[in-house]
């Protein structure tokens, strides 16, 4: 079983005592995101775990527990989402050169082929078109791509709950993500950026490959095969999004947790 922690909230920012406690009792209970009073007592012993995937915007409070996750012995890689969007957009978040400084403090810690880079979401808005996100891009990767192997990219998905709070904000949202046409064109440049920086670069839950850019996947059991030397088969998470193929897993989080109070997030209540 592998443990995603978390699509919902980021534990390692915001929950990480509340982690390690169950860590160390052996057990944690999840609630049903979507039915609260339907709850599962979910087993966190070493043997019963294949591997934990930390989803993260700032891993820094969590630093300080990984020598006893290595101690316990649980193999584990971090997906850090650094975008560089104006504060109005990701009020709580830290400043691309603060979240490139514990990036690189992670790195190493643990290894850059373990820590992945995620620009997600790709979001189209006034003052941010394809010129801006191929600088902005740029930039993140010069502080970036000494510490990371891999970069994930995804467009915006139109989630009611994002759109109605971007509404709110005086933010017209209605095409962020972008038309086919613009997409193709974004990839396209990512995918020099990440060939000039040594990157290898995926897509998130984007329909086939595109621009040079393969299809990817952010919980990946052949990195963590590779990396550990697992021997994990590959079954689709049938939880998440069609064009997702994420390795299964059991997500422990929950939303409405997460401070950093991105307008955008879908994992907002």
């Amino acid at each position: 079983m592998i443990i995603s922690a978390s699509r919902r909230c980021d534990i390692p920012a915001f929950a990480g005592e509340r982690l390690m406690a169950a860590l160390r009792a052996g057990e944690l209970e999840v609630r049903n995101p979507f039915r609260p009073g339907d709850a599962r007592r979910v087993s966190l012993r070493r043997r019963d775990v294949d591997a934990f995937v930390f989803w993260s915007r700032n891993a820094r409070p969590f630093l300080r527990h990984l020598d006893e996750i290595d101690r316990g012995g649980y193999p584990y890689c971090f997906l850090v989402t650094v975008t560089g969007y104006p504060r109005p957009l990701e009020p709580g978040v830290p400043a691309s050169g603060d979240a490139a400084a514990f990036v690189r403090e992670l790195a190493a810690r643990i290894g850059r082929r373990r820590v992945i880079w995620r620009y997600d979401p790709v979001i189209f808005l006034p003052g941010m078109d394809i010129r801006f996100h191929a600088a902005n891009f740029t930039r993140l990767a010069a502080l970036l791509a000494p510490c990371v192997s891999r970069v994930i990219v995804s467009f915006f998905d139109p989630y009611a709950k994002a759109l109605r709070r971007l509404g709110k904000a005086g933010i017209d949202a209605g095409t962020a993500g972008g038309s086919p046409m613009q997409q193709a064109e974004m990839l396209a440049r990512f995918a020099a950026v990440a060939a000039a920086s040594g990157l290898e670069i995926q897509t998130c839950a984007e329909p086939g490959p595109a621009a040079g850019v393969a299809s990817g996947k952010c919980i990946d059991e052949g990195l963590l095969n590779e990396v550990f030397g697992l021997n994990l088969s590959y079954r689709k998470d049938a939880g998440q999004r069609k064009a997702c193929l994420c390795q299964q897993s059991l997500d422990i989080g929950a939303y409405g947790e997460c401070g950093h109070g991105c307008l955008y997030c879908y994992a907002r209540r």
